[in-house]
């Protein structure tokens, strides 16, 4: 599998998408967006205007905007650059930046969310699959983020997802990439005939198998071009086994050297 990521300037996303707009008080509060923000998100629903922003989004995802928002906060007032988020809704996927806002005097008054959503570059828009309104729309390319830049992976290319605290790191035969998307979050969205999460911190690529052993009682997979075996766990084991077309087959215990 060749890797064929994808990087995306911001010149391109103001290019090709209409931007949503949140503008927040010091306090957070939402105090105003634009037209296309409130196509977007569901503010007849949450009702955000005079609330904190962080009851406007889903349980999921408010530690990482918290996260954006304190890193907005802590950059130097002279030239701050804006802070840059994935988030995973369930009707889209949005790429959130962050920038904060000063008066005359440089005194912190808010700040203001842009965001795009880039649904439509990392979800199948195949007809025969679920609605732009499904949450199970599965994800063709992998939004991942580097140096301030948006680098889309093809699902194709990835041998594995792993779990890093509320994001993941995705794997690849060139390394690893960061991804502010959570483990469960792209699961769902993968296509199930290709990938299974085999761990809670973990989800491979099936088409990327070469070996399963057991060590001390448990059973590890080997991936193409990934150095460290991924492990499996014990409910994980007997899916993967069906997955392989090996059921009820007894996986060798790898030998010690020395």
């Amino acid at each position: 599998m060749e890797n064929r990521p994808t990087p995306v300037s911001p010149l391109y996303l103001l290019e090709r998408f209409e931007p949503g707009i949140v503008q927040l008080d010091d306090a957070r509060r939402v105090v105003g967006m634009n037209d296309f923000a409130r196509r977007v998100l569901p503010v007849d629903e949450k009702q955000p205007f005079d609330r904190m922003v962080l009851d406007f989004h889903p349980e999921r995802s408010r530690s990482k905007v918290e996260f954006l928002l304190d890193q907005a906060r802590q950059c130097p007032v002279a030239a701050p650059p804006p802070m840059t988020m994935i988030i995973n809704i369930p009707e889209c996927v949005l790429l959130i930046k962050v920038s904060r806002m000063t008066d005359a005097h440089l005194k912190a008054t808010g700040y203001t969310l842009v965001f795009y959503d880039i649904t439509d570059i990392v979800a199948s828009a195949d007809e025969t699959q679920p609605t732009r309104n499904d949450a199970r729309r599965r994800l063709l390319k992998i939004p991942t983020v580097s140096n301030q830049r948006i680098v889309f992976v093809d699902a194709d290319d990835i041998l594995a997802i792993q779990a890093d605290g509320h994001y993941t790191r995705v794997l690849t035969a060139k390394g690893s990439q960061f991804c502010n998307l959570s483990i469960g979050d792209i699961e769902t969205r993968l296509d199930p005939a290709h990938f299974l999460r085999v761990h809670r911190g973990s989800v491979i690529n099936l088409r990327a198998v070469a070996q399963l052993h057991r060590e001390d009682g448990r059973m590890a997979v080997q991936l193409q071009g990934v150095a460290e075996p991924v492990p499996v766990s014990r409910s994980g084991s007997a899916a993967l086994l069906e997955r392989l077309g090996l059921p009820g087959v007894s996986v060798p215990t790898l030998a010690r050297q020395g």
